[in-house]
């Protein structure tokens, strides 16, 4: 089973078009088309970035799946670009426990990294899906764009992201299953990483 889509897109408003060759089955949901597919996928995308970008940590929350991992690793500038990233550095890789943890955190004032904390705006495109060896599984790629600007601070930071993300299909709607976060950049500009890419 093979998917292959692209469709650029702004994280409130996707509209561009895509071209498939195939969309996976999903028992949990039935069978979709290549637009319904897209369009699924399009939507959760969107819809995760706007709720982080409203700080609406908890019902970004209820769109992970209980297997998730989400891992940040380091970019290593003296390597060829096929082996950049070779698991000898990982920035971030939480579990859904660990997710919780640091949104707990938020809550509690302690969080210096936010205090106050970031206003952000993220913008999705450049999607691509793709089918896997589990029906009910896509693969994701997409690019991110994240502005981040904190408190009177007249600066700000671009972070710039290639995202390879795994996401089940379920009755309930998508669950994020897994999330690679590729920095574009070797140092990051950013101090800390204390929002979610």
């Amino acid at each position: 089973m093979t998917t292959t889509e692209t469709t650029g897109t702004a994280a409130a408003a996707p509209t561009a078009a895509a071209t498939t060759t195939a969309a996976p089955a999903t028992p949990r949901t039935g069978a979709a088309t290549d637009a319904e597919l897209r369009a699924v996928i399009t939507q959760f995308l969107a819809t995760e970035a706007r709720l982080l970008d409203d700080g609406r940590e908890e019902e970004w929350y209820g769109l992970l799946d209980d297997d998730l991992v989400y891992e940040v690793p380091v970019r290593q500038a003296t390597e060829p670009r096929s082996r950049e990233f070779s698991q000898r550095g990982i920035r971030v890789r939480d579990t859904k426990a660990h997710i919780r943890t640091r949104i707990d955190r938020l809550g509690t004032g302690l969080a210096y990294s936010e205090v106050p904390p970031s206003r952000t705006l993220r913008v999705v495109g450049s999607i691509e899906i793709r089918g896997t060896d589990s029906p009910d599984v896509v693969a994701v790629s997409s690019a991110l764009l994240l502005y981040r600007q904190r408190g009177i601070d007249p600066y700000f930071d671009l972070i710039p992201v290639r995202r390879e993300d795994t996401i089940r299909l379920t009755a309930a709607g998508p669950r994020l299953l897994s999330r690679r976060a590729l920095t574009t950049e070797t140092s990051l500009a950013t101090p800390n990483l204390a929002v979610f890419l």
